[in-house]
């Protein structure tokens, strides 16, 4: 199980990828690895406000139907128009081609709550 030491991590099991005042959005490895097959997608529209916190899509497996929170609050910038087509790509490249969403953030302060790729592996470990 991968945890990248470059990117931050949500207790809801998202990573953040920050870019100047963008950051990019996705479902991590070990949630992928829960979820299964993930077999459908559902994202928000480009322009879109999202708050920290709240529900911004749906991620839909074989096993389950899960809620995915935007770990900070701002505008939508861009979605990854693959994956509604190609919603298996989450699986096979969850930090990579399996990337949700871009997310102009509007209070740069709410990234200094996330957690490190160390915290972040210590949460996923209380949960087993």
């Amino acid at each position: 199980m991968e945890f990248p030491e470059e990117f931050k991590y949500t207790e809801e099991h998202e990573w953040v990828q920050v870019e100047g005042d963008l950051v990019i959005v996705g479902i991590t490895d070990f949630a992928q690895d829960a979820l299964g097959d993930v077999v459908f997608v559902e994202l928000p529209e480009v322009g879109a406000e999202v708050t920290a916190g709240k529900a911004f899509g749906v991620v839909e497996s074989v096993k389950a139907v899960s809620d995915v929170y935007a770990p900070v609050s701002g505008t939508v910038e861009e979605i990854n128009e693959e994956l509604p087509d190609a919603p298996e790509v989450i699986n096979t490249s969850p930090y990579g081609d399996g990337w949700m969403i871009k997310i102009r953030v509007s209070d740069p302060a709410e990234l200094e709550g996330l957690m490190d790729a160390a915290e972040y592996q210590a949460h996923v470990a209380e949960e087993h």
